[in-house]
């Protein structure tokens, strides 16, 4: 591992001592806020999302891969509560079906401000299973925003996806 930091550090040093090429020009986001296309979810909803992830990273960083979600599940509702955030757990998620509200069994393993789902993983790998079960989380709670965070990763930033709706 030190070897490998010797050589990154070496390649900055000469990296940085080499002239830099004229960067192109950077594009804001907000240049793009306008664009039809574009469908982000309002600031302060963004800003959730990111203490959302900011809080799967530090639980990751202090338990590493290889537990059980409900663990996981267990550390990050208290890492969010921590930072003064509104979290439910295991949450019953019903259907409407002709008229009729019913418990068909789904649960929400976080909600956060009543805002943001997280669905808590510790698999191999995310598939599109897992994005199709939050996908419909999310349409059927009429909530815009939730994260994938698998924890069985050796890199968290490989293991979080965020689903827009």
């Amino acid at each position: 591992m030190t070897e490998c930091l010797a050589k990154a550090k070496l390649s900055h040093e000469i990296g940085s001592a080499q002239p830099k090429a004229s960067a192109a020009p950077q594009v804001q986001h907000q240049d793009r806020q306008g664009h039809q296309d574009h469908q982000g979810v309002p600031g302060e909803l963004d800003r959730l999302g990111r203490v959302v992830v900011d809080c799967g990273l530090k639980v990751h960083r202090t338990l590493g891969p290889g537990l059980l979600e409900s663990a996981y599940e267990h550390c990050l509702a208290h890492e969010l509560k921590a930072r003064g955030l509104s979290v439910d757990r295991q949450l019953a998620l019903p259907i409407t079906y002709e008229g009729e509200t019913l418990d068909a069994g789904y649960r929400l393993d976080l909600l956060v401000n009543g805002l943001v789902i997280i669905e808590v993983k510790a698999v191999e790998a995310l598939t599109r299973l897992h994005e199709a079960q939050m996908l419909t989380y999310l349409r059927l709670s009429r909530l815009r925003l939730g994260y994938l965070m698998n924890f069985n990763v050796p890199m968290f930033r490989n293991g979080v996806r965020r689903l827009i709706l």
